[in-house]
């Protein structure tokens, strides 16, 4: 062997031998290998959540896992002390057990809430329209249903309910319209073919109870509430207009005692 393969093969033991007694290259010690305890690190988890959100959080650590019990007021706030205890160096694992103890609310009241606040969510935004979402409570647990029309839409209707007092757990299965030039192209025809209806412009005026135009592939959907079956009609014979439209179903609900005629 000659002088050189020695001195290769001499400088990979002495770097195995570093990584065996938990030394990084350039001496630089492990969390482990320093000697950090359990206890040093439920310690960087107590700072993680040294805010008066987290006063009522109880923690445990065992080796990499962190079990996090107590309560909390927001179901925002089981999301925020979950997403701190995982960035906190040696934390592999969390066990998030904490309850969310807001005031209570009838599950009909909570519903009638968030469907109020979704409604109205990312007005000015330009997507209001293009957002279909359903909402169900039970027990406190809200399942959230639908298609809206991007990620940023999807993530401010998800905002809003683990914000709102009352919500215990969220239930996500809300989808994001896969992208697509020729979907936007036609969700834009579709609002100007509907909306530029003189019978249907009234729905255009509040942006809380629009005819909801949902678009996948080219499919298109209709929902929302309207006040009569001529506009129910109106609707979907100008959304079969737009050249390009594969499909419509319409699901407009009819207001009142006309839903029937």
């Amino acid at each position: 062997m000659c002088v050189k393969d020695r001195l290769v093969r001499a400088g990979m033991v002495v770097l195995s031998a570093a990584f065996l007694f938990g030394m990084a290259p350039g001496g630089v010690k492990t969390a482990r290998a320093m000697g950090a305890s359990d206890g040093d690190v439920e310690a960087q988890v107590h700072k993680a959540l040294d805010n008066k959100r987290f006063q009522n959080v109880t923690v445990s650590v065992h080796g990499s896992d962190a079990a996090l019990n107590g309560t909390v007021a927001l179901y925002a706030d089981k999301e925020d002390a979950d997403k701190r205890v995982h960035h906190v160096k040696g934390v592999k694992a969390v066990e998030n057990e904490i309850d969310v103890a807001g005031p209570p609310m009838e599950d009909v009241a909570l519903r009638e809430k968030l469907a109020k606040g979704l409604a109205y969510d990312r007005v000015g935004y330009g997507t209001t329209a293009f957002n279909e979402i359903t909402v169900g409570v039970e027990h406190g647990v809200v399942t959230l249903g639908g298609t809206v029309y991007g990620p940023p839409d999807k993530d401010s209707a998800l905002s809003l309910v683990a914000n709102t007092p009352g919500v215990k757990d969220i239930v996500d299965t809300l989808e994001v319209a896969p992208l697509s030039p020729n979907d936007d192209r036609l969700r834009l025809a579709l609002a100007r073919a509907i909306y530029g209806s003189p019978q249907l412009q009234k729905y255009s005026l509040d942006p809380a109870k629009p005819i909801r135009i949902t678009v996948v592939n080219g499919n298109v959907t209709l929902t929302g509430v309207v006040d009569s079956k001529m506009d129910h009609d109106v609707a979907g014979i100008r959304a079969n207009s737009v050249p390009g439209v594969f499909k419509v179903a319409n699901q407009l609900e009819v207001a009142g005692p006309q839903a029937g005629k």
